[in-house]
């Protein structure tokens, strides 16, 4: 479903990456994990069409993002910060107003979340918390009925029992019909509850991509005696990636 072939990719001197391929199979859950400045923002900009490689190519229902017209584009939901922009409407309000704009709108995925949030449909946005807009702004991506995700920081903001909350209900949605979806997040916890595979990128190139329990194996074998300090994604990612 998505295909990233070859991306290189600079700001000025800085190279990001080099010949980065990667692909998400129909279906699956792939979490990108990396350091600060490794280019999971650019990655994500470049899925969505927002940037354009300076080689390379990435293409989602086997084709180029860049080329993809309007139509087909509304099978992708993307989630990107500050992603509400009509902070003056209501919960309801914003629903009627996206809702205009896609076909299959599907309304109950919206307030379910909401309902799980314990927001009122009269709520304004401007008055909610940060972690609330972001799944306000989620809330209106899964109510497009999309078959693609792509999810920027999907639970930031939120408090740890809300993002056990939310992460449960993210996997169902996506697993119920089964749609494919490539994410990342700070919070390594809450991706490793979520996800079917990660990416595991370093300053310019991918470390590996595997299953979590795969990525915990690797890590195990790398510290040996220290094996049983290795319990989670979170850990298998320090050692991975030289971060003590």
């Amino acid at each position: 479903m998505i295909e990233c072939i070859n991306i290189t990719h600079s700001y000025g001197k800085r190279l990001i990456y080099k010949d980065l391929s990667f692909t998400v199979p129909k279906g699956k859950i792939l979490g990108l994990l990396g350091k600060n400045g490794t280019g999971k923002t650019t990655t994500i900009n470049i899925l969505s069409g927002f940037l354009k490689p300076q080689s390379g190519e990435c293409r989602i229902f086997g084709e180029n993002i860049l080329t993809m017209p309007p139509e087909r584009r509304q099978r992708i939901g993307l989630l990107i910060e500050n992603h509400v922009q009509y902070s003056f409407m209501t919960i309801r309000e914003i629903e009627r107003f996206y809702s205009r704009f896609y076909p299959a709108w599907n309304s109950k995925a919206y307030y379910e979340l909401m309902s799980l949030l314990k927001v009122a449909d009269g709520q304004k946005i401007s008055k909610m918390s940060c972690g609330q807009r972001s799944q306000v702004a989620l809330g209106l991506i899964m109510a497009q009925n999309p078959e693609v995700l792509i999810l920027d920081d999907f639970s930031i903001g939120l408090d740890p029992g809300y993002r056990r909350l939310f992460v449960e209900y993210l996997r169902e949605f996506v697993k119920k019909d089964n749609k494919t979806v490539f994410l990342t997040s700070h919070i390594i916890q809450d991706m490793e509850r979520l996800i079917d595979e990660c990416i595991i990128m370093d300053y310019g190139k991918i470390l590996m991509q595997s299953s979590v329990s795969d990525v915990i194996t690797k890590a195990k074998a790398m510290v040996g005696s220290r094996a049983s300090e290795i319990s989670n994604l979170e850990d298998a990612f320090i050692e991975l990636t030289g971060k003590y």
